[in-house]
């Protein structure tokens, strides 16, 4: 089940346990259950902190709870969870045998302050690498505070639950029985929604923060790396983002980061927001910005207003927004989001094992895509708008040969259908003849592209006909002590390298402003 040094990792880690914990196990004879007690042995052979209780009645089967010894309450995980979210299990071992977790001090307090009855249900796959965000921090919530009850669901050994609860897209999050949220999902954002005076009293307390020497908006590659340089120049910066680490979140594999052989996008963004904290940069998470006022409309100083009501003010201002998946923008497409209708093929793909599926998008994205979905689907057809693929050739010589494949180019998607809340086709049309195809399937994959995070800035700075911030070789926008970098500028080649090298030009050239006025 586990390699030796998957092992040796492990049991150092459960030398960190600070008090005994016990591993209920409700078991079946299933290869899963199978597999689920081997697991649990070596767990249990790894320290003697840990005991193992496989009694347990749970309607789950097979499942187990991480509970604190003597208790029966704790985290449960419904399937084997290997894979990605084999730190989430490691992690839930941690935190139940009273090993700190690495969270600030006022977000546990906000958890152990709510109160009520919450039993979350947290469906996820095992190559989702956006899910261990979600059931860590549900994870953690139950073990903090005993009116949480948290259960993590792998799909694939749930099949049946999935059916019935129509689930397409993962990480799913019920509560208490009903849809609570899907998608990537901090302690921060899940607190958020069941206190709905957080919100207030957050807005409160950043609007009372001192002015920032520099103010970045975004916390991408770009705002990351000016954030790092920035503050190596000893003055006081901030970051407010929705996200940090922004769109690197939801990339799978990093292997052109020079320095960096191989990595996936979260641990990437982890180590980013790592060094922003090392140099003692103010970071503000889960802060979405919706208006800019220019020093000279501000009295001297640049404000920027937060979607709770927080107003932030800066002697300047770096931009780096980002960009997001781009919508097809037919009829049903919203509908159907998370019924049918996913984004990332990675997360979601194996929730339409045996089934068929389409993707939107003949670049690079929609054809690495379609190459991954083919080994886990029963079909594939592509839709490409142009009349040749865009992708790179060994990319499209790989899809070619694969026999589940069918490719459709000069094609335009008109319509995704559905029936009894979930989709079962996509209709489109031949641009050469005008003809219109209805392809049965199951699901569709979006892959065609991005969009810059500019729709609040209209008006303020300059945008491009795409809605890019326009900038010059600088990173100055037009607006006095605003800057910006990274994909939601003019900049070409949206890469990483490129945002995070854009991001440091636009901090040293903020530095310059400062010294300068």
């Amino acid at each position: 089940m586990l390699d030796d040094t998957l092992k040796a990792q492990l049991q150092q880690y459960l030398g960190l346990l600070r008090q005994p914990i016990q591993l209920i196990a409700s078991l079946d004879d299933s290869e899963t259950g199978k597999d689920m007690r081997e697991l649990l042995q070596t767990i249990v052979g790894l320290s003697d902190k840990v005991s193992l209780d496989t009694t347990g009645s749970d309607a789950r089967k097979p499942s187990f709870v991480v509970a604190r010894a003597g208790q029966t309450q704790g985290v449960r995980f419904a399937g084997l969870p290997l894979g990605h979210e084999f730190t989430s299990l490691v992690l839930a071992l941690l935190w139940t045998g009273g090993h700190p977790p690495k969270v600030e001090a006022d977000v546990i307090d906000s958890v152990k302050a709510l109160d009520g009855d919450f039993n979350f249900e947290v469906y996820m796959s095992l190559t989702c690498h956006n899910c261990p965000d979600v059931v860590q921090a549900l994870a953690l919530m139950a073990v903090v505070n005993p009116k949480i009850k948290t259960v993590v669901i792998e799909g694939g050994a749930f099949q049946q639950e999935v059916e019935d609860r129509q689930i397409m897209a993962v990480p799913m999050v019920f509560l208490n029985g009903q849809v609570f949220a899907s998608g990537r999902m901090t302690v921060e954002e899940i607190v958020a929604k069941l206190d709905t005076g957080a919100a207030q009293r957050e807005a409160t307390k950043l609007s009372a923060k001192d002015a920032f020497d520099v103010l970045i908006v975004g916390g991408g590659p770009a705002g990351a790396a000016a954030a790092v340089y920035a503050a190596r120049k000893g003055i006081r910066v901030g970051v407010a983002a929705e996200r940090m680490g922004g769109q690197v979140n939801d990339t799978m594999g990093i292997e052109n980061y020079i320095s960096v052989l191989e990595t996936d996008g979260p641990k990437f963004a982890a180590a980013m927001e790592a060094q922003v904290h090392h140099y003692g940069v103010d970071v503000m998470n889960l802060q979405r910005a919706v208006k800019l006022i220019p020093a000279t409309e501000a009295g001297g100083l640049v404000q920027v207003e937060m979607d709770n009501g927080a107003v932030l003010k800066s002697r300047s201002v770096i931009l780096s927004t980002g960009a997001r998946w781009r919508n097809v923008n037919v009829p049903g497409e919203q509908e159907y989001k998370n019924k049918g209708v996913a984004y990332c093929p990675h997360c979601d793909g194996p929730l339409f094992k045996g089934k068929r599926v389409a993707v939107i998008g003949g670049g690079n994205s929609g054809v690495e895509a379609a190459i991954d979905l083919a080994g886990v689907v029963a079909h594939v057809t592509l839709i490409e708008f142009a009349d040749q693929l865009k992708a790179d050739a060994v990319l499209v010589n790989k899809l070619k040969s694969l026999p589940n494949v069918e490719i459709h180019v000069n094609a335009q998607t008109t319509e995704i259908t559905g029936e009894a809340g979930k989709v079962n086709a996509l209709r489109y049309k031949d641009r050469a003849t005008n003809q219109e195809h209805t392809v049965a399937l199951e699901g569709v994959f979006v892959q065609i592209g991005l969009v810059p995070n500019t729709e609040w800035l209209k008006g303020t700075v300059d945008l491009s006909k795409f809605g890019e911030v326009e900038v010059d070789a600088k990173g100055h926008t037009n607006v006095s002590g605003v800057f910006a970098a990274g994909d939601c500028t003019t900049v070409p080649y949206k890469q990483i390298v490129i945002a995070a090298g854009e991001g440091a030009k636009a901090a040293l050239s903020a530095f310059d402003h400062l010294i300068r006025h």
